[in-house]
């Protein structure tokens, strides 16, 4: 008994020495992050089940949280490291304008400042010009760069500690930066959601879209973290994430408020299935020690051929199967749509759209992605190379 009890509590001291030794503004950014993400999701769900019916709906608040978390949070560090007695804080600063802190701190409140700023931004924007739900708008992509600048910000502050640190101090930190890195991912890809229905999934354009930029979010977090399944976490991060929305969210029941109102809708919609994006991400893995002594030319025309080779290779028939009768449950979520869904819309109706006109655009667009795909590649092995190198 005595010997249980004795290993029960180094245990469990091993773990509060873990917990206690990531700072507390890592532990801000990452629960910031999540609050942002979940804020997203939630609020363009809340747009396609019961529209813009005001900014203080819990979502809106709930992405604000965030952005005052991630920018008050390290607003205190900036300023104690500035003004505070703390000689080893500020030898592990940055100088900014007369002001010391982390450099992923000072990003970290840049984005929270932009996010805070596109609030009264979109609201007039609603005012001006109607109760839209697109995504990409001005004051959404000053959102958008305000949420990339506090995410970005963690992964730049966890990576500073991380180069530093030694022994469990590292495990602890390297894990929450692969966590933060899939939030990351979330975050690009709630941006192209309006290219990645399933019902474009057979068009060029989806693929382009998600060429442009996915991998140097992916590449230059798997790097700077050094873990073997680098890749595979963080989209693993990102499928777990859009899974549980995509299961929980109806759970909720909820009904329009503006019109026309073409669905019937008892429950939140759901947004659509994650792309298969783990399946391309554990290839690289997989492969990662056969061609990383390679040169990097060499790494970002193989990994970005073959990651979007493989993306292509998975999605297209798994989006095929999506518009079968097979798919249309709760676990697909293929059978609720937006309440101004018209009823003759493809999404309803279960077809796919050709964006590309004729097959020579289609092949341009496949061909713009493999380009794009193999540049965010080599971009994404430069920026994992300078996280490597950030200290402070």
């Amino acid at each position: 008994m005595s010997t249980i009890s004795s290993t029960a509590y180094i245990d469990t001291t091993s773990v509060q020495s873990r917990v206690q030794s990531i700072p507390w503004l890592v532990w801000a950014n990452v629960v910031a992050s999540v609050c942002i993400a979940t804020g997203l999701y939630w609020d363009i769900s809340w747009h396609e089940t019961i529209g813009r019916d005001s900014f203080w709906t819990p979502a809106h608040l709930l992405i604000q949280f965030g952005a005052l978390l991630g920018a008050f949070g390290s607003a205190w560090v900036i300023m104690s490291t500035t003004f505070g007695s703390d000689k080893a804080a500020r030898d592990g600063s940055v100088n900014v304008l007369g002001f010391r802190g982390p450099l992923g701190a000072f990003i970290a409140a840049w984005g929270g400042g932009a996010m805070l700023t596109s609030a009264p931004f979109d609201n007039w924007w609603h005012e001006a010009y109607g109760l839209d739900v697109k995504i990409i708008s001005p004051p959404h992509m000053l959102l958008a760069l305000g949420i990339a600048g506090i995410m970005w910000g963690g992964v730049i502050l966890t990576v500073s500690y991380f180069n530093r640190a030694t022994g469990e101090q590292c495990t602890a930190l390297q894990r929450m930066l692969l966590f933060v890195g899939g939030f990351v991912v979330i975050q690009g890809m709630v941006l192209k959601l309006e290219y990645t229905n399933r019902v474009l999934l057979h068009s060029g354009i989806s693929y382009l879209v998600v060429s442009i930029g996915g991998l140097l979010i992916l590449e230059g977090a798997s790097r700077a973290s050094g873990h073997r399944w680098a890749r595979t976490i963080m989209t693993g991060v990102y499928s777990l994430f859009v899974l549980i929305m995509m299961w929980v969210l109806p759970l909720f029941p909820a009904q329009p408020k503006l019109g026309p109102v073409y669905q019937d809708i008892t429950h939140m919609v759901p947004l659509p299935f994650p792309l298969l994006l783990v399946v391309p991400a554990f290839f690289l893995d997989l492969m990662w020690p056969l061609f990383k002594q390679a040169p990097r030319w060499q790494q970002a025309l193989f990994g970005g051929v073959a990651f979007l080779a493989i993306l292509i290779a998975v999605e297209w028939p798994f989006a095929t199967f999506l518009m079968t009768p097979a798919a249309r449950n709760w676990f697909f979520a293929t059978i609720d749509f937006p309440y101004f869904a018209l009823p003759t819309s493809p999404t309803v109706n279960h077809v796919f759209v050709h964006w590309e006109q004729s097959a020579g655009q289609f092949w341009r667009n496949m061909g713009l992605a493999f380009l794009f795909s193999v540049l965010s590649m080599w971009a994404g092995i430069y920026w994992g190379e300078w996280l490597n190198k950030v200290k402070r």
